[in-house]
């Protein structure tokens, strides 16, 4: 009988000699493929000596390290069910995820046990351990006297494999359940499209400076370097100056949008650091134009833009072998990945619409977790998965996502998209950046604010960019204010977060 488990997919991706090294860490520190196989054997083997139903969850809230990653690979192979959990995450936030998910083993670093397993035993886990950064904590203490050979626990496509809690913008977080199936799927996928190179075709490197709580960390990065029997540098934060050190020892690198700013900002990044890099892929957030035409110009690498999301891992990606890669575009539907652009009735719309996305493929979740009718509200009859993103694609098939439904603002009855808004402030002299958001209005019902970030040095000047607006756009898409501020709120993948802005000037018109 096949075994869908997703571990024994990534196993049988090791390279024949387990010796190599597959992980070297920023301080130096050397794993070898067979340390990986082992360790996840160790701690799966811990796992089930617990006696945990079927199906149970393994939450983890600890700081990044290679062991965290093994944990993860471990709980995949003993069949149970990975539910990462963001270290920013405060007590009221774990409460309610611990609450929710009602996890069997809950893995929190040292300095945070006294108050998480307070919460936890009061929800009902049995199992607490910690794992901390620097290879300590009762987890390894424990797995430490387990055998390192372990069987994959058998599993069907459908089987859950991980729980990803949205960021919960608006309302309460919900629970995207994702199968070993969908992993897989997408895992293979990329692997292809962003062609992987072999070991016979010089083998690629990633450097892994991520979080590893989150879609892009956990599963486009570190999937892709597993199913390929890839190298990971392994950095626990990003830091600008360590990635370019590490840049010519590497071929592929991947960063959400703040990342790549931070990096332009260095000297040292130049062509001849990207010499031997074969790949820049971007993605969690928009990438402005600016950006990315920088960073052609400094480094002779044109980034590649995707899009994914938590409830389907990757939908869309820019060519990588054939094909233009173009700014401000998250390209292509992926292999086998069906996308439309629906109007509010339901209707499909022309090429250039803008409209809502949606989705069906065999990467997309099956639904959220313990939460029936918000499921059955986000598909449509015919099995399309609604993303909440708003769209179009242009003549030549390649999609640009224009904003979030919830976003969208309705100004005395016409639709104002702000991502089109914020794409043209972006290009005004001495703006590095903007959001705009929807806030009550007595009269329109809803107006746009627009807040600003200059250039390093630049000083805009916010009436200048209202009357600059006015005098290019429709006026019921102008803002009726606008704000110079010295940064934006943002989560931890570098979103601005619009929901914080629209609280913060909310009574601006009351």
């Amino acid at each position: 009988m096949n075994n869908h488990n997703l571990f024994a997919a990534l196993r049988a991706a090791f390279p024949a000699d387990l010796d190599e090294v597959a992980i070297e860490t920023g301080n130096g520190l050397l794993y070898s493929w067979r340390d990986l196989d082992h360790g996840s054997a160790m701690m799966a083997n811990l796992l089930q000596s617990l006696s945990l139903p079927e199906g149970a969850r393994i939450a983890v809230q600890v700081e990044k390290s290679v062991e965290a990653m093994v944990l993860y690979l471990a709980t995949l192979r003993a069949g149970f069910v990975f539910l990462p959990l963001n270290t920013a995450y405060q007590s009221a936030e774990i409460e309610y995820f611990i609450g929710n998910a009602e996890p069997a083993v809950v893995v929190c670093s040292s300095a945070n046990f006294g108050w998480v397993s307070k919460i936890a035993f009061k929800a009902g886990t049995q199992n607490v351990f910690t794992l901390d950064d620097d290879r300590s904590g009762s987890l390894l203490d424990r797995a430490a006297h387990c055998s390192d050979r372990h069987e994959a626990a058998l599993k069907q496509p459908d089987d859950m494999a991980a729980i990803l809690y949205t960021s919960g913008t608006t309302g309460r977080s919900k629970g995207a359940m994702l199968s070993h199936g969908n992993l897989l799927s997408n895992a293979r996928v990329l692997k292809d499209y962003w062609g992987w190179r072999t070991r016979a075709e010089g083998g690629d490197v990633l450097i892994h400076a991520l979080p590893i709580f989150h879609v892009h960390g956990l599963f486009v990065a570190i999937h892709g370097a597993l199913i390929n029997g890839s190298k990971m540098i392994w950095l626990s934060k990003f830091d600008p100056k360590k990635v370019i050190e590490k840049l010519p020892e590497a071929t592929v690198f991947m960063g959400v949008p703040t990342l790549y700013v931070r990096l332009l900002a260095e000297p040292g990044l130049t062509r001849d650091a990207c010499r031997n890099m074969r790949l820049f892929i971007a993605g969690s957030a928009p990438l402005l134009l600016d950006t990315f035409l920088e960073w052609q110009a400094r480094t002779g690498h044109t980034i590649l833009e995707r899009y994914g999301m938590s409830e389907t891992a990757m939908l869309t990606s820019n060519p990588c072998q054939n094909g233009e890669r173009r700014g401000g575009t998250v390209g292509f539907a992926l292999p086998g990945v069906h996308l439309r652009v629906q109007g509010d009735d339901g209707q499909p719309l022309p090429v250039g619409d803008i409209g809502n996305i949606q989705v069906q493929g065999p990467n997309v979740f099956s639904g959220y977790w313990r939460m029936p009718e918000k499921t059955a509200e986000e598909f449509t009859a015919d099995g399309y998965f609604k993303t909440g993103d708003v769209g179009k694609t242009d003549t030549d098939g390649y999609i640009t996502i224009v904003g979030r439904s919830k976003d969208l603002i309705i100004s005395g009855g016409y639709n104002v998209y702000p991502a089109e808004i914020e794409g043209f402030i972006n290009e005004l002299p001495g703006v590095a950046e903007s959001a705009v958001v929807g806030v009550p209005h007595a009269d329109f019902g809803e107006v746009g604010v627009a807040v600003v970030i200059a250039k390093p040095g630049a000083t805009p000047d916010s009436l200048q960019i209202m009357a600059e607006m006015k005098s290019k756009m429709a006026n019921f898409k102008v803002p009726k204010q606008c704000f110079l501020v010295s940064e934006l709120p943002r989560n931890a993948m570098g979103k601005v977060q619009k929901n914080v802005l629209r609280e913060q000037y909310k009574a601006l018109f009351a």
